[in-house]
């Protein structure tokens, strides 16, 4: 016990250090000095049993406070042995699952959790749809044509011929995993026979070789919600490549592209469009007829609207996605200076200019009084 290091200096915290301190400490070193990460290195194995045995006690607060207060000497009998003697506790047992469980394909217990399924999981799939204004609006039904794996028609997946099985794989015994010890540890790997399926094909299916999977086109309905937007993505649930031999099919991510409309643009659930008047209109006022999604309607606008001027179609927008409302409509009126003036339209126009006061173009009068006063 004389030449034992402290506790804390092996896991490189201070004393009054809390649990999760002490874990993530634990877990960074252990990690780093596992012995299989460092095969035939003796001594990151020391140093692995030094850690263990560190963390062992001072996760215990039991241990911990008989250690605060007498050293070593307080655990001398349950730590020995490299600290093994703990390893029923709780504390390390939850860490020792959390850290290797991840790192080492689920640890020397993962044989006893029961057998793995069969089979290896398909890949998910990414496609992109394009779609009309009108259908990411009100939603629609679309089909997709998509080249993928699917199961094999003849083994209906397994990947052995019809009329056969997949046997029980003799290395592993159908757990898929093979057990080695590593130091002081049992390690589980996926067993390299049935490549941690549990089982092997000893004669395979001629048509998919033994994979399970066939490559053909499948034609896959969508519904597509009312509201989507371009960028969004839908997820179908085993849409995707087929597993290989009974393993679980991936997901296809269907990616959402909008069409560009004529008339309309959108920002979130509102849509914008602008309309041209004519100057007369603008000045006088005018009932004009507007676009929306469900056809035409009639606007008001009144006398001395100005270019650029918004007006809102209350639920003229699109469906809220996920939600009941709608947004609505918002109308630009871009007024349209004529050309092509005739000489007599010229010449009412000079006169309408003559007699025009200032008041009638306030802006105006105002913006030129202000450069006026700034420039002189």
């Amino acid at each position: 016990m004389a030449n034992k290091r402290d506790y804390y200096e092996v896991l490189g915290v201070p004393r009054g250090s809390s649990n999760d301190e002490l874990k993530r400490a634990y877990r960074k070193l252990a990690i780093q000095y596992h012995p299989d990460k460092n095969p035939g290195n003796k001594a990151a194995e020391e140093k692995f049993k030094e850690l263990s045995e560190a963390y062992e006690v001072l996760s215990d607060s039991k241990k911990r406070q008989m250690y605060d207060q007498f050293g070593h000497a307080a655990n001398a009998g349950s730590a020995s042995g490299g600290g093994m003697g703990g390893f029923g506790g709780g504390g390390f047992n939850d860490i020792f699952g959390d850290i290797f469980g991840d790192i080492f394909g689920g640890g020397a217990g993962a044989g006893r959790r029961g057998r793995r399924s069969p089979g290896r999981p398909g890949a998910d799939l990414r496609t992109q749809i394009d779609l009309t204004f009108e259908e990411a609006a009100f939603g629609a039904e679309k089909t997709i044509s998509i080249l993928k794996n699917i199961s094999c028609e003849d083994c209906d997946g397994s990947g052995a011929k019809k009329g056969s099985s997949p046997a029980t794989c003799s290395q592993c015994h159908g757990s898929g995993e093979v057990a080695y010890q590593q130091g002081f540890f049992a390690i589980s790997r996926p067993c390299s026979a049935c490549q941690g399926t549990g089982e092997v094909i000893k004669d395979p299916c001629r048509r998919c070789n033994g994979s399970g999977t066939d490559r053909k086109k499948s034609q896959i309905a969508i519904k597509i919600p009312a509201g989507i937007d371009t960028g969004q993505k839908l997820k179908l649930s085993n849409e995707g490549e087929a597993g290989e031999r009974g393993g679980p099919s991936g997901d296809l991510y269907v990616v959402i592209n909008i069409l560009k409309h004529e008339f309309f643009t959108r920002e979130d659930a509102d849509i914008i469009c602008e309309v041209p008047v004519t100057f007369i209109q603008a000045a006088l006022g005018d009932e004009i007829e507007v676009p929306t999604l469900e056809g035409k309607v009639k606007m008001k606008i009144p006398a001395g609207t100005q270019s650029h001027k918004i007006f809102r179609l209350k639920n003229k927008g699109i469906a809220e996605l996920g939600s009941y409302g709608r947004g609505d409509q918002l109308v630009r009126v871009i007024i349209e200076t004529p050309t092509k003036l005739n000489s007599e339209q010229k010449e009412l126009l000079k006169k309408f200019a003559a007699i025009e006061p200032q008041s009638s173009c306030p802006q105006t009068h105002s913006f030129f009084e202000k450069v006026k006063n700034l420039f002189g």
